[in-house]
């Protein structure tokens, strides 16, 4: 029998599906060169080892080794943190995502994502 009632989503349900809405739109710009990236997210960054914080704290993190396969990590507290609305941490996530991909491919945002 078909429940009336809407599907709960939590809220790090509704982010995954933010993050992996912006890795997807990449994905048909830049198949190829995202082919070895996984897109992880986790809820809050490490906390270094040499104690308190002192700078900003991170949204994302970009890790590459020498096999050549990278990973992008996404951090949903951070983010959630600093927007007001869902429109404005789509809007937040999918930067992040862009920026990162910048970083990993060497080119500025502007041109990862021209449509944004």
């Amino acid at each position: 029998m078909p429940s009336d009632l809407p599907v709960f989503r939590s809220r790090a349900q509704a982010f995954d599906d933010l993050v992996l809405d912006a890795v997807e739109r990449l994905e048909r710009l830049w198949a190829r060169e995202l082919a070895n990236v996984d897109f992880l997210v986790e809820d809050v960054p490490p906390v270094p080892p040499q104690g308190p914080v002192t700078e900003a704290i991170p949204f994302s993190r970009l890790e590459t080794d020498t096999a050549g396969r990278a990973r992008i990590v996404v951090y949903r507290r951070p983010l959630e943190i600093r927007t007001k609305d869902p429109e404005e941490m789509a809007l937040l996530v999918h930067e992040t995502v862009v920026e990162e991909v910048a970083n990993l491919l060497g080119v500025e945002p502007e041109s990862v994502d021209p449509e944004s």
